[in-house]
């Protein structure tokens, strides 16, 4: 893992670095900083920015653009000098919501710039004043809010400034504004860009040499749009634990507490060690090495896919409880029964989900998660029944997640609904189609980016269950199969950590598949 990892920070910085060549890289990074290229600016050049930008000159339809008067920051022994210029781009929709973002522009501009992505379902600018790297190293660094103000749980947590601009609420209203929804899905990320580009020109004088999108989670899915959808304004990609197909990663927590109605279906906390036993008895050594870490995730997927006939028919019959019935619901050991709706259920959340009606890109099912040490993250395995549900109190609460307001504002169009009522297949079928083209970074055709001479880096975790390491690996797989292994290796890479989770981060088990403790 290590040796994977030191690749890619390195690859990282050959990407962030207009250098081609080993040498080239080490001479830019050991050069004093007064050898590069640069324009540099005062606080009195910020004042060019203005205070608006003309509509045509943004590529997706914007009703007015709205700049703020501009600040200077003084340099401190962290920072150098830079200003601030932040903006509004206001909708079509005279009841939908604004745009709002913000540029620092560094006093010495070596003419790189990198639009940050947002988290979660965003709701805050994501570029703050102070200390980063990328300012450090001269570039112009921007973001937005993505088009509402910090409802829907907001990506960055906290609370945040008053918005610069505002919708008619700032609450979860705007899921039920279409603009606001393919704001978040993609026109966003191009009217932040044109507008930021214009400042940029009217400050410095000049256009960017090299411009980079630069996103995990969220963040992460928009470098994916934005190299399928406006492949001709970025040079390069970091797309961290994007979530691909996002509108079925919002949807998927509730098609599993769907599952999970009928009583017998549902996998309770009580079967975590069992299920994680089994994941490392028949998955921890197919690497080779018994060590509590599941290495060989592509193997170990294929054993627990049951909707591929490449695996086992039943790779959860050693669990599987005589006649289906469960001897002991409390049992929490390594060897507890389950029964055949609970492995029905754990068959689904381990096998791609087939859809009724293809999505976007003739998408056709989800990948869903894959075989961990940790199979009731991010409540994945929950101890409480939810309205809806058999067995539920008669005032058990609505189920929820993240990404919640994608099933109730996008799709049902109503934030009240339960999100279990939705039907695959039923009343919301065309909105599905509809909502999947706005928002879900799925086109596996990435030519144009590649012939403007992009590239682009994916970093996931086998262990991520906020986004889903299944449709991430599918969707690489996908670009692999349009464009060809060859053409795919010279711009594009993939860094997978075994066990790791939304950060990255991961770790092994104390006990190994064959059930000895191993260091940790």
């Amino acid at each position: 893992m290590i040796k994977r990892l030191t690749a890619f920070f390195g690859l990282l910085v050959v990407f962030l670095s207009p250098a081609v060549s080993q040498a080239a890289v080490q001479k830019n990074i050991s050069a004093p900083q007064t050898a590069e290229k640069a324009i540099t600016i005062s606080k009195t050049d910020i004042e060019k920015a203005g205070t608006s930008i003309p509509v045509s000159d943004i590529g997706e339809p914007v009703s007015s653009v709205k700049l703020y008067p501009p600040r200077w920051v003084e340099a401190t022994e962290s920072t150098p000098a830079y200003g601030v210029v932040e903006g509004s781009l206001f909708p079509v929709d005279p009841n939908g919501w604004p745009i709002n973002f913000r540029v620092l522009l560094p006093a010495r501009w070596t003419l790189r710039s990198a639009q940050m992505g947002g988290g979660g379902m965003n709701g805050i600018i994501t570029v703050r004043e102070g200390r980063n790297p990328l300012l450090n190293k001269g570039f112009a660094i921007y973001g937005s809010d993505s088009g509402h103000q910090a409802g829907g749980m907001g990506g960055f947590g906290g609370a945040q400034n008053k918005p610069l601009a505002t919708g008619p609420t700032t609450g979860d209203e705007w899921a039920l504004n279409d603009e606001a929804i393919r704001n978040l899905g993609y026109m966003q990320m191009k009217k932040t860009h044109d507008a930021v580009m214009v400042i940029l020109k009217r400050v410095y004088g000049k256009l960017p040499d090299y411009n980079y999108y630069i996103g995990s989670s969220q963040g992460g899915r928009e470098g994916l749009m934005v190299a399928q959808r406006y492949p001709q304004d970025y040079d390069g990609v970091l797309s961290n634990v994007p979530i691909v197909s996002f509108s079925t990663l919002m949807l998927a927590p509730e098609l599993v507490r769907t599952q999970e109605k009928p009583l017998a279906n549902w996998v309770t906390p009580a079967k975590v060690n069992a299920i994680r036993a089994e994941f490392l008895r028949q998955c921890d050594n197919l690497d080779g090495l018994s060590d509590g870490i599941i290495d060989n995730y592509i193997a170990a997927r294929a054993i627990f896919n049951v909707k591929d006939g490449i695996g086992p028919a039943d790779p959860w019959a050693a669990l599987r409880a005589p006649n289906g019935i469960d001897p002991d619901p409390g049992d929490n050991s390594v060897s507890a029964k389950l029964t055949d709706g609970q492995i029905k259920t754990l068959e689904m959340v381990y096998s791609p989900y087939k859809f009724s009606t293809p999505l976007a890109n003739g998408l056709k099912s989800f990948g869903m998660w894959l075989p961990s040490i940790s199979p009731n993250d991010f409540g994945m395995i929950t101890g409480v029944r939810y309205k809806g549900q058999e067995g539920a109190d008669e005032n058990a609460r609505v189920h929820t997640s993240l990404g919640v307001l994608g099933v109730t504002g996008f799709l049902m169009k109503d934030i009240k609904a339960n999100p279990l009522d939705y039907i695959e297949g039923g009343a919301f079928d065309r909105r599905r189609v509809e909502i999947s083209e706005w928002l879900d970074a799925a086109n596996p055709d990435l030519t144009p980016f590649r012939k403007r001479g992009g590239k682009i880096i994916i970093t996931i975790g086998t262990m991520d269950f906020t986004a889903s390491s299944g449709a991430q690996i599918d969707y690489y797989q996908s670009v692999i199969d349009k464009m060809g292994r060859k053409k795919t290796a010279k711009f594009a890479r993939l860094y997978v950590v075994p066990q790791g989770g939304h950060g990255l981060s991961g770790r092994s088990y104390s006990v190994n598949g064959e059930g000895k403790e191993v260091p940790v």
